[in-house]
């Protein structure tokens, strides 16, 4: 049997941490950016733990975590 293929979008937006956690960047950071201030980009550059919602499906899309 082959090997399953991972969902190669899913696979460039989230990565697992050392606890089995789904971590991804955070919205709206790409572009209209001189209406946001200094504080809210800052806030969208760090990383964020994935909604207990999204997870589930998440996982099937990445089989390898």
């Amino acid at each position: 049997m082959p090997k399953m293929k991972s969902n190669r979008g899913a696979a460039k937006r989230f990565r697992k941490t050392g606890t089995g956690k789904l971590v991804r960047m955070r919205a709206c950071k790409s572009h209209i950016l001189t209406k946001k201030n200094r504080k809210r980009k800052r806030r969208l550059r760090t990383a964020t733990v994935a909604s207990q919602a999204d997870v589930r499906r998440v996982r099937r899309m990445l089989p390898g975590t």
